[in-house]
């Protein structure tokens, strides 16, 4: 008998449809998989054989041949359990009277034959809906993360008895549907405010700047100056996700195996790796490639706390990822691509010591060793890094007086009302934010009246920046405008943008 059930493996982000072939004939029992299965899927021979014996069906002495196909395609996961066992039991008549070309199966079985959620769940749904897949059966943990995806029919199952008797019509189950987990009307909840930072003014003004056309920004300053708790308020004034956004990252993070609730992500990631991390902790990689640091922070905030504690060869293979927002990884079996969208915010002592610079302690480090702890950022990073702020200590009076600070609330408005002006002006272009402009766009869209054409004639002669730091200006001086409103780079906007690339020559000049 033959029978032929549809499932999907993941390349990346990328789900691939597989035929599940199954036929059983006459000769020696004997139970083989072919099609480039991986060692999780010749495991699950067994797994599928015990279960079907403990969901109360005799197991088929038979010479049994699953053949996965395309046969050319190298395959991994135990999400291919159940289909193999429906194959199985439909080879044998046990299901009948069911559809199944426009139908897939998603499930990992336990040896008492329970379904067990599987990683990259979401990701296999969307792909699979582009092959028209109209049905699929997946564990009743995955039903959440499943539910994102409105043009499937999800059938969430805890037991393969379950699914036997429902492609039987022994047992009705209804697609499930919950709009609330993938609903992003709510306002979000955060545990930390802008409005509890004593002083620092130029410091949020910066992270204003920074989160309105989502630019990268470098933070110097001595320990204690609060550059930290600025940083870790980030999130806090960033839009909200979008729709398309937050499946984005869902996928990610499922793929990743570090979906918690099983439902869609509502919140910008914020991901600060130990400067301890690899290259292969932020990039990705492994035996089958998973997502990185640069992928989880994807349309979020990545923070590299004391970036210059990390290995230069680590900060290194940040630069391609940063340029090209995308990240491959290549691998003998495997070559796969990860999108890595994201705002750096970095931090970093002036050097060893901390106190170079702060009016208060006297620095004790020599210029060799305070020369070898900057060096650890190459030009070609710093030039990818749109904003330098430098940071002084808070002295008592700002510490402790009572005036009122800005919340998260007041700064976020203005963020949002930049970004709808940038929405707006390259809705044709296919571009989000200032910070993705490239050469031809800034051209067009980056107008400097003739006193701030005057201004950054000057700073380029003085400072001496290089082609990717002028770009770079004009874009923080693009989004500047966007906080004022105005249509035309002023003045005052191209000094500001310029201040925050002028610590280039005090550090590294």
């Amino acid at each position: 008998m033959y029978s032929k059930i549809n499932t999907c493996v993941l390349q990346g982000l990328n789900g691939n449809i597989i035929e599940v072939e199954t036929d059983l004939s006459r000769g020696m029992p004997v139970f083989n998989i072919v099609g480039l299965p991986d060692v999780s899927i010749k495991e699950s021979k067994e797994r599928v054989r015990t279960a079907i014996k403990n969901s109360g069906i005799q197991f088929p002495l038979s010479r049994i041949t699953v053949n996965l196909a395309p046969a050319n395609l190298k395959k991994e996961g135990s999400q291919l359990d159940l289909a193999i066992a429906i194959g199985i039991l439909q080879a044998m008549g046990i299901v009948k009277g069911f559809n199944y070309e426009d139908t897939a199966f998603i499930g990992e079985l336990s040896l008492d034959g329970r379904l067990n959620s599987v990683e990259g769940a979401l990701p296999m749904l969307i792909s699979m809906r582009e092959s028209n897949i109209k049905r699929c059966i997946v564990s009743y943990d995955n039903k959440d993360e499943c539910a994102a995806v409105e043009d499937i029919d999800i059938i969430p199952v805890q037991t393969l008895s379950q699914v036997i008797n429902y492609l039987n019509q022994e047992k009705t189950i209804s697609p499930y549907k919950n709009k609330e987990v993938f609903s992003l009307d709510e306002e979000e909840c955060f545990n930390v405010d802008f409005g509890d930072i004593r002083g620092q003014e130029g410091l949020k003004r910066s992270l204003e700047v920074a989160a309105a056309g989502a630019h990268n920004i470098l933070i110097i300053g001595p320990p204690g100056a609060g550059k930290t708790m600025a940083a870790r308020r980030l999130s806090t004034i960033l839009p909200k996700l979008t729709f398309e956004e937050a499946i984005e990252v869902t996928k990610i993070y499922s793929v990743a195996g570090l979906l918690k609730s099983n439902s869609l992500i509502k919140s910008r990631p914020f991901r600060s790796p130990h400067h301890t991390s690899s290259a292969v902790a932020l990039i990705g990689g492994g035996r089958i490639p998973k997502p990185g640091e640069v992928s989880l922070a994807h349309n979020g905030v990545l923070f590299l706390d004391e970036i210059p504690e990390f290995k230069k060869s680590v900060l290194e293979v940040l630069r391609q990822p940063m340029e090209d927002d995308v990240v491959t990884i290549s691998r003998a079996n495997a070559s796969l691509t990860y999108p890595s969208k994201f705002m750096m915010v970095a931090s970093m002592n002036p050097c060893p010591c901390g106190y170079y610079g702060d009016p208060y302690h006297e620095c004790s480090c020599s210029q060799s060793s305070i020369d070898r702890y900057l060096n650890k950022l190459s030009s070609p990073l710093l030039d990818r890094i749109d904003i330098h702020i430098e940071v002084q200590p808070v002295n008592y009076k700002e510490l402790k007086g009572g005036k009122k600070t800005e919340t998260s609330k007041d700064i976020r408005k203005r963020v949002n009302k930049a970004r709808k002006l940038q929405l707006k002006r390259y809705k044709d272009d296919n571009i989000y934010s200032n910070s993705q402009l490239g050469s031809k766009n800034i051209k067009k869209y980056c107008i400097l009246n003739n006193g701030a054409e005057t201004i950054m004639k000057e700073a380029f002669n003085k400072y001496r920046f290089s082609a990717r730091t002028y770009n770079k200006i004009l874009k923080v001086s693009r989004t500047i405008a966007d906080l004022d409103g105005e249509e035309l780079i002023l003045e005052k906007h191209i000094l500001e943008a310029v201040r925050y690339r002028s610590l280039d020559n005090k550090y590294w000049g």
